[in-house]
């Protein structure tokens, strides 16, 4: 394939997904990973994108582009199984566990479904996973709302749904994630719901692979100090880590 046609390759796939890893564009381009390097490097140079540690996001990415959840759940796999199994972890058997949308809750709730729990859940996904397992030792509550593209229930219906709830720990997926904008989302609706579903919940762990670090959505969460653990991968940049450790109380890397 010709270099030019291959930048042109490389462009129409950031456009479809919104962030992608060198490792993938090799596969997709039958190329070797050092030959995207440097793809990338000559895109980075006139403006087109923007590199992080292993893989590279479109410049100029609107503040509302939000992917569909069938796009999303193929990118970054491998790591968000290694966060959802730690996540896991961290839940203990008989407690209420809040799960918003996004494909690495939707990851964790596979992980959850031998234990007994009460999971609250806005996310058809993630009930999907869930509703098969119920027992009697497994109740899931899945709020109303208006559905987004991530598969969330958005909107008045859920908010007034998780206002009179209160759940142990809360695992927050984020579409993005900065030192100035805090947890983003492109979808001003989710940002309100997710608001919701945080003060129903006595602790905040936030779910996300490394690619969310410098993606900012239209609308803020809350703040990154509001979480009380971060669960990222290894392969968040040290500068990255450096940054988000300086404003979270926990951060733990898998």
């Amino acid at each position: 394939m010709l270099a030019r046609r291959r930048h042109d390759e490389i462009v129409k796939i950031l456009r479809n997904s919104g962030v992608v890893r060198v490792s993938l564009l090799a596969t997709e381009l039958s190329v070797s990973e050092m030959t995207i390097r440097r793809d990338l490097e000559l895109l980075e140079g006139v403006g087109i994108v923007e590199k992080f540690h292993g893989g590279a996001i479109l410049v100029g990415r609107p503040t509302t582009d939000e992917p569909g959840f069938d796009v999303k759940r193929r990118l970054q796999t491998g790591v968000k199984e290694s966060i959802a199994q730690h996540a896991a972890a961290r839940v203990r058997p008989g407690s209420s566990v809040g799960l918003t949308a996004g494909t690495t809750t939707w990851m964790l709730a596979k992980y959850l479904d031998m234990r007994p729990l009460t999971v609250v859940t806005n996310s058809i996904s993630v009930a999907e996973v869930l509703y098969p397992a119920a027992s009697p030792s497994l109740d899931v509550v899945l709020t109303g709302g208006v559905r987004t593209p991530s598969d969330a229930l958005v909107g008045p219906v859920a908010v007034s749904s998780l206002s009179s709830l209160h759940v142990d720990v809360l695992f927050m997926g984020v579409h993005g994630m900065t030192e100035r904008a805090g947890f983003t989302t492109p979808n001003l609706l989710e940002a309100e719901t997710n608001q919701a579903f945080i003060r129903s919940a006595a602790e905040l762990v936030v779910v996300a692979d490394n690619t969310k670090f410098g993606v900012t959505g239209l609308s803020t969460i809350c703040p990154l100090e509001r979480a009380d653990v971060l669960i990222v991968d290894s392969e968040l940049d040290p500068t990255a880590t450096e940054v988000l450790r300086s404003r979270i109380a926990s951060v733990e890397l898998v």
